[in-house]
């Protein structure tokens, strides 16, 4: 049986900690980090930042909470659910850390059909995607940063319209990583991000030309050609659950069994999330 899940208690607040530290001495300037080894240029991500956050407060007017639960500091992942056909859903999380002023970027994993597509690569990279490997995400975490990721990866992205907002089965790399480095999980539930492109056929063997898992078919694509791309305005709200830490003595428990069976646990603790998100929500557009 997997040892289960335990969350990490809420820490002081800022103005305790404050009150309890003593005396600072003089902090020496900091080196500079030099370029990043993934591509990452802070002034790029700076000058787009403003269209995503006028996607994210006036097109899908997202709604985001607990932001708090994501630490300011260390090895972390957040892990959430795919939908949308196109990864719109990473860039709304990353908005909702910034809105809430939170002091991490978050280095999101991006798939390898990506490199496939023209633009599209250099764009991730240059605004903090890196993609996805083990290699890579070991050594995001070795330094400390914000992880984000999807455990289920192309098949959260190619979901029905009648499969929406049912999680697919999680990859349990995120769990092996987390218990090699000791990495806190944040569990992120998304809700918006399945309506902005009804996804309902795949053509498979035309995505395998281009290099592409498939060609998605929608309501309006590719019938209204280019036009048929323009999300939908959904009504988005997502939500930062409690970090999770696994018990100590599954770190020292690595087979198979007790690994798919964490990911299982955290997966099954995101799609309650998304459920009580869907009860919340009003309609699919308000």
């Amino acid at each position: 049986m997997a040892a289960p899940l335990r969350t990490v208690p809420r820490t002081p607040s800022a103005a305790g900690a404050r009150a309890q530290a003593p005396e600072r001495t003089p902090r020496r300037r900091r080196r500079d980090p030099g370029p990043d080894e993934f591509g990452l240029d802070p002034e790029f991500r700076e000058r787009v930042l403003p269209l995503f956050r006028l996607l994210y407060d006036k097109y899908w007017r997202v709604e985001a909470s607990g932001v708090r639960h994501v630490p300011r500091r260390g090895a972390t992942i957040l892990v959430a659910n795919h939908s949308g056909a196109l990864p719109f859903d990473a860039t709304m999380i990353a908005c909702a850390l910034h809105t809430a002023r939170h002091p991490r970027a978050a280095r999101f994993l991006y798939d390898r059909f990506v490199e496939n597509l023209p633009l599209i690569p250099q764009f991730y990279q240059r605004a903090g995607g890196v993609v996805a490997s083990h290699a890579n995400a070991e050594r995001l975490l070795e330094k400390g940063e914000l992880v984000g990721l999807f455990p289920e990866g192309v098949a959260g992205l190619s979901k029905l319209f009648s499969e929406r907002y049912v999680l697919q089965p999680f990859s349990s790399g995120f769990v092996r990583l987390a218990l090699r480095h000791h990495a806190t999980v944040v569990p992120v539930a998304v809700v918006g991000a399945e309506e902005i492109y009804p996804l309902v056929g795949r053509v498979r063997a035309f995505g395998k030309l281009v290099g592409v898992p498939y060609l998605p078919v929608t309501p309006f694509f590719p019938l209204l050609g280019p036009l048929g791309m323009i999300p939908l305005p959904s009504k988005w709200m997502m939500r930062f659950g409690t970090p999770i830490v696994f018990d100590g003595t599954a770190r020292h428990s690595h087979d198979g069994a007790t690994v798919r069976a964490l990911a299982e646990q955290v997966r099954v603790r995101i799609q309650r999330m998304v459920r009580a998100l869907l009860r919340r929500r009003d309609g699919v557009f308000s």
